[in-house]
C-alpha cells in the first residue's frame, strides 16, 4: 500500500498544476517513508485567506488568517465520542483500505506572500506547508525551540529528497 493524496482547489489566486500535485504526492511518499507511515490518506484543500481565517477562528479561536491548518483524524479529545466502525452504516464488510490520516488546509495567498518573503518558489513554499501539515497530522508540534528544530529538520530532509531546495 502507499499513502494517498486527495485534493481540492477552492481558490483562484494560483493555478494548481498536475506537476505541483505530482510533487506533493512525492513529498507525501518521502515523508511517509521517513516517518514509517506507509498507508493512509491525506485530504488537502487549497483555499484563500478568507476561508482559512474562518477556519482558524472557528477551530483555534484565532481571529486572523494563517498559512496552514491540520486536522488529524486520530487526535483524541477528552470529551470526544469514540467512533466505532459499523459495517451496516457503510454497506462495507470491512473498513476501507487506507486509514484517513486527516485534512490539511493551505492558504495559497499566504504561501505566495511567504515565498516572496523567503526568496524561493511558490512550489517550495506549498511543499513546505504540506509536509509541515503532514507532520502535525502525525502528532508533531513546535511549542518550543527543541520541537521546532526537530520538525524543521524533518521538513527540510523531505523537501531536499523531493528536489525543493531553497
Amino acid at each position: 500500500m502507499s499513502l494517498q493524496l486527495a485534493w481540492e482547489n477552492e481558490q483562484n489566486k494560483y493555478e494548481i498544476t498536475d506537476e505541483l500535485i505530482t510533487t506533493l504526492e512525492l513529498i507525501l511518499q518521502k515523508a511517509g517513508e521517513q516517518e514509517k507511515v506507509n498507508d493512509g490518506e491525506v485530504a488537502l484543500t487549497f483555499v484563500d485567506d478568507e476561508a482559512i481565517h474562518e477556519l482558524n477562528k472557528e477551530y483555534r479561536g484565532i481571529d486572523r488568517p494563517t498559512d496552514v491548518l491540520s486536522f488529524a483524524m486520530h487526535e483524541s479529545l477528552d470529551d470526544e465520542l469514540d467512533i466505532i466502525y459499523d459495517p451496516a452504516l457503510t454497506g462495507q464488510d470491512t473498513p476501507l483500505p487506507g486509514d484517513m490520516l486527516g485534512d490539511i488546509i493551505i492558504s495559497v495567498p499566504r504561501a505566495i506572500a511567504q515565498s516572496e518573503d523567503y526568496g524561493h518558489s511558490v512550489e517550495r513554499e506549498l511543499g513546505f506547508l504540506f509536509v509541515h501539515g503532514f507532520l502535525h497530522l502525525l502528532g508533531y508540534d513546535h511549542q518550543d525551540d527543541e520541537t521546532e528544530a526537530e520538525m524543521m529538520g524533518k521538513q527540510e530532509a523531505v523537501l531536499q529528497q523531493a528536489g525543493l531546495t531553497r
